[in-house]
């Protein structure tokens, strides 16, 4: 649930037999007389009624099985090593329960990114660029040399396997912190990007790279939860998941690759709320449900995250198999670094949170267009001062009357540039849509680094 701060709180024709023919006998048979079609069709009918009685209580035992399945794996943990079954709330204490200690193994893990990831796209033009560490200075790579293999290592390194794509783009039209360095490629086959970078003063060409590594994302069918939002489908915010905690939506998030998904940290606090067991994803629904569940074979808490402050509140979660790419299920792009938004610029979030403060959740997806709010009116002392950190944004309107709400919590916070980008994950707010308490969301862009080492980590 959105960790609201009270006050700092979605199927054989039977074919009759030809008549028989007679033959010479050596034994007199019993005169009976055959058997008319009239009186076989009722045989038949029989068949059919036994076979058709027999399909229902197949499917009657499938169904029940299913959910027999769902009630055992929302009750106990199973230890495969020892064939046994222990109290789901045993899973993930900190004691081992299963030979092995294997109920300790499949749990919320934590992870922090202890350096700045080495490669970074920045600006609304996804400029390519590498730090070189020695000097702590970026440098974006020049277009001479550059080959498909060098934008697969790079998006590779990043974490993706999605084909990439990559352009041109002239020195002259970068801002001036992009034109101070450059790096250019070697011919040979590289391990990591980095390794094949040598310094230039200048591109021969006048041109660096921009990549892409998600030739799918951030489309939707329409370019065009929530307290005070619309009805919304799916196929329109394709990347829209519901994290479903022992079969019941606990909390949003986005499909950033076909096999990861971004959300919130505090969705994972508490007692029962730990062991992998107990979560699914399900994706590419309008409707609430929690059919055609997904696992999860990884769940990654950045290690910073602090629950008294709200602060690092962001999460990864690796699905077991990789979606398949449709028009209602499909990632949507991260944001280049520096992407520029400033206050008043249009969002939207969407989710199947509560529909007012203390209602209940949605069963149809919602959608809200709102407005960024600048840092400084957020973080001033009538709205919520210190509380912000640079890593959190805020989103809403200052009147009230317009927000993410309690079951939203993780879910995406989109900006349209070509294509829809995560910039913020629902986090926190003091209530519902009321007045001077806007939603506070995660900061994508200061969170890219970690995101970026997590996909590397565990791909």
């Amino acid at each position: 649930m959105k960790k609201k701060v009270q006050v700092p709180e979605d199927n054989t024709i039977p074919l009759n037999p030809a008549h028989p023919v007679a033959q010479p006998r050596k034994h007199r048979n019993p005169m009976t007389a055959p058997k008319t079609e009239a009186q076989k069709k009722p045989n038949i009918r029989k068949i059919v009624i036994s076979v058709l009685m027999a399909l229902v209580i197949l499917a009657i035992l499938v169904v029940a099985a299913y959910f027999i399945k769902q009630l055992i794996e929302s009750k106990f943990y199973f230890c495969s090593k020892s064939v046994t079954f222990i109290p789901l709330e045993k899973a993930c204490d900190g004691k081992a329960d299963c030979s092995g200690a294997e109920d300790e193994e499949s749990c919320v893990m934590k992870f922090g990114a202890n350096t700045t990831f080495p490669l970074r796209l920045v600006t609304s033009r996804n400029v390519l660029q590498v730090i070189r560490t020695a000097e702590n200075t970026w440098k974006s790579v020049c277009s001479e040399g550059f080959t498909e293999q060098h934008a697969e290592t790079a998006c590779q390194q990043l974490g993706y396997s999605l084909n990439p794509s990559f352009t041109k783009v002239p020195v002259g039209v970068l801002p001036s912190d992009l034109k101070a360095a450059f790096g250019m490629v070697g011919s040979s086959k590289p391990q990591t990007f980095q390794s094949t970078i040598s310094d230039r003063k200048v591109c021969s060409d006048g041109t660096v790279i921009a990549l892409s590594c998600c030739a799918d994302c951030g489309l939707s069918r329409s370019q065009d939860r929530i307290v005070g939002g619309q009805d919304a489908l799916i196929e329109n915010w394709p990347w829209q998941v519901s994290l479903q905690n022992s079969g019941q939506h606990t909390c949003g998030g986005s499909l950033v690759a076909p096999n990861w998904v971004v959300t919130a940290a505090h969705c994972f606090n508490g007692e029962g709320r730990k062991a992998l067991a107990r979560w699914k994803i399900v994706y590419g629904i309008t409707y609430l449900s929690s059919s055609s569940p997904s696992s999860v074979v990884q769940i990654v808490v950045n290690k910073d995250y602090n629950a008294a402050r709200n602060d690092y509140d962001i999460a990864m979660i690796k699905l077991q198999s990789p979606i398949s790419v449709a028009e209602s299920s499909r990632p949507v792009c991260l944001p280049p670094q520096n992407l520029g938004l400033k206050g008043g610029d249009n969002l939207v979030v969407t989710g199947w949170g509560h529909l007012s403060e203390k209602g209940s959740l949605s069963s149809n997806l919602q959608k809200a267009q709102i407005p960024l709010i600048d840092a400084s009116v957020c973080s001033s002392p009538s709205v919520y001062g210190s509380s912000i950190t640079p890593r959190m944004i805020c989103a809403g309107v200052l009147t009230g009357g317009v927000d993410a709400c309690q079951g939203d919590s993780g879910g995406p916070l989109v900006y349209f540039s070509d294509r829809w980008m995560l910039v913020g994950v629902v986090s926190w707010g003091v209530g519902c849509a009321r007045e001077g308490r806007p939603g506070v969301y995660t900061n994508v862009d200061q969170m890219l680094d970690w995101i970026h080492s997590v996909m590397q980590q565990y791909r």
